[in-house]
């Protein structure tokens, strides 16, 4: 199971914005690719009625008849299937051919027909686990996260595409949860490192006791306002993925590394140059050093080039993003 991109967690919380405000509303998800497309399968767009969609399954070109579709789909509360095929060789010569050369194909569901669905959505936010989604040509869904889930049999059209040569007739997809960051310390790259991460689907926490710095605290999705030592146990059953330790002072750099040491968070990347990682190792007990170093990322960020606040913070996101896809 692939990381989550950034835009699906804008998609599920458009989503369950959408049925707290009973707006029609549907979930596009790719349940098949084939030939170049623009997303692969599990990709997902939120179309509401008389709203922008938020999303996207192309650069722009297949939208309009995805939203007519979902549109459909989300008045007359059943699940739509849509097929998408761009790879005819006499578009390109008739001068019709829109986006890659590919296949899509879609599963438009009805959120306000899906009762029970908002829960596990809120899971998903909270971190619970990966949201399963197995979905049926009849119209017959599913959806499981950790120990809870939901059914619905919904009226469906009949697949734009044809059935009975091999085609599957029902696909399983699986959002994995957002990855959950750990930043301690809120200093002057915060404003720029943490929308950067939000936008890239991260949920982000914040360690920050200085007042001094509190403020740049709002702009995580959570807040400590605790010394580095007592945070970690206050972010709950949380799977952290990635802490970041950059408070611009030794002594509470020192401290989160003792904290982050007793974690399970498999990337804990310092804010600094080597000098100063060098000093702070040396203050920190043998067994803390041995089993900080294999996950250690120091001095942290991707080498871009560039000084200042601004420049820390794109090669901080770039190599977050590049470790979570294993590039």
């Amino acid at each position: 199971m692939s990381p989550t991109s950034g835009a699906t967690r804008w998609v599920i919380e458009s989503a369950l914005a959408a049925i707290r405000n009973r707006i029609p509303a549907a979930l596009a998800v790719v349940v098949e690719t084939s030939g170049s497309t623009y997303v692969q399968a599990g990709a997902i767009a939120l179309f509401p009625t008389h709203s922008s969609q938020v999303g996207w399954l192309s650069g722009g070109c297949l939208e309009p008849e995805i939203a007519r579709r979902a549109e459909s789909a989300a008045n007359r509360e059943c699940v739509e299937w849509m097929e998408i095929d761009s790879r005819d060789d006499e578009d390109l010569f008739s001068g019709s051919a829109v986006g890659c050369r590919g296949r899509l194909r879609l599963a438009l569901l009805p959120v306000l027909a899906m009762d029970g669905w908002k829960a596990l959505a809120d899971a998903w936010i909270d971190g619970s686990g990966a949201l399963v989604l197995r979905l049926d040509a009849s119209g017959q869904l599913e959806c499981r996260i950790g120990d809870l889930g939901q059914d619905w049999n919904l009226q469906a059209s009949v697949p734009d595409w044809e059935q009975g040569d091999g085609t599957a007739a029902s696909w399983t997809i699986a959002l994995a949860e957002p990855p959950a960051v750990l930043i301690f310390g809120a200093g002057p790259e915060i404003p720029l490192l943490v929308p950067m991460l939000r936008s890239l689907g991260w949920m982000t926490w914040i360690v920050e006791s200085r007042s001094r710095w509190q403020i740049h605290s709002d702009l995580a999705d959570h807040r400590i306002d605790q010394r580095p030592a007592s945070a970690m146990a206050l972010t709950g059953p949380v799977a952290i993925r990635a802490a970041l330790v950059m408070q611009h002072s030794f002594e509470l750099d020192r401290e989160a590394l003792l904290a982050l040491a007793m974690s399970s968070a498999p990337f804990v990347g310092l804010l600094g140059p080597l000098r100063r990682r060098d000093d702070l190792l040396k203050v920190l007990p043998g067994d803390i050093r041995d089993t900080l170093l294999p996950r250690l990322h120091s001095p942290i960020g991707l080498d871009l080039g560039g000084h200042g606040p601004e420049a820390i913070a794109l090669s901080i996101a770039a190599q977050l993003q590049a470790w979570l896809h294993r590039r």
